[in-house]
């Protein structure tokens, strides 16, 4: 019966000594905190806008928690233009046009202790209005010469926007078509036709199969100038009461003839 209790009275006593060493051992543990604790790399501070939603051309204000004694504080973003900052904790900026789509706002600037601030919102840029169509080149029409003779070479250039472009004209022959250059250049050049009268003639440009404009156009039929020769000392004619000297008195037509 004594050999029972002193078995008993170890086995309580090792009990006892173990949970006082389990206790020991849970009391110098540290307690978990529920709290994070600040990055080591950046000061603590947020970024707000007075919407989260907006227009190109709008204006918008935001504002910022930072730390008190903060400097170098900036905003930019790809979406916003004329940022200006405030004398407080804030300021105002006017969204660009930009594509519709959703946009960083950062925030950056120096703590009071040195480390870098940094901070970021988001700004969605959304326009009803559909994108404005580029406004189309006017076509226009220009020849190397506006005069020319059978036979002659006329450059023509058209620029424009449309696909296809020609001339064309009766002093040309018909239709010339011209050549583009694939940036809104086309090229070609016009003979004057064999055929041509002396006078003035429309050359009717056309872009896109379109007419745009007529311009004026002169011909000379022949292609040299009829010669003048001077007369013969024999074929001089000599009025009667006047001596041939050569040159005609007064009153005196090319073309008439003597009586006799």
């Amino acid at each position: 019966m004594r050999k029972a209790l002193t078995i008993s009275a170890i086995a309580l006593a090792s009990s006892m000594a173990l949970g006082g060493a389990t206790t020991a051992f849970a009391a110098g543990t540290p307690t978990p905190s529920s709290s994070s604790s600040p990055s080591p790399h950046a000061a603590a501070a947020s970024l707000k806008l007075s919407t989260s939603t907006a227009e190109p051309g709008d204006s918008i204000t935001f504002s910022m928690d930072v730390p008190d004694g903060s400097t170098n504080l900036s905003v930019s973003s790809k979406a916003l233009g004329d940022v200006k900052m405030t004398d407080g904790r804030g300021g105002t900026a006017k969204v660009n046009k930009v594509d519709n789509g959703t946009y960083d706002v950062s925030l950056t600037g120096t703590g009071p202790d040195g480390k870098r601030i940094q901070a970021t919102a988001q700004l969605t840029v959304k326009s009803d209005k559909p994108s404005p169509k580029p406004t189309p080149q006017a076509s226009s029409v220009n020849l190397s010469t506006d005069h020319g003779r059978p036979g002659d070479k006329v450059v023509v250039t058209i620029k424009t926007s449309e696909k296809n472009a020609f001339v064309k004209s009766d002093a040309f022959g018909g239709q010339v078509n011209l050549k583009s250059d694939g940036k809104g250049t086309f090229t070609g050049t016009a003979i004057v036709s064999k055929d041509v009268k002396t006078g003035y003639y429309g050359v009717q440009a056309f872009a896109g199969g379109k007419q745009f404009d007529t311009v004026k156009f002169s011909t000379e039929a022949t292609g040299t100038k009829p010669d003048v020769k001077p007369l013969k000392p024999s074929e001089h004619k000599t009025p009667k009461g006047s001596v041939n000297t050569g040159q005609a008195p007064v009153g005196y037509v090319g073309s008439e003839t003597s009586n006799g």
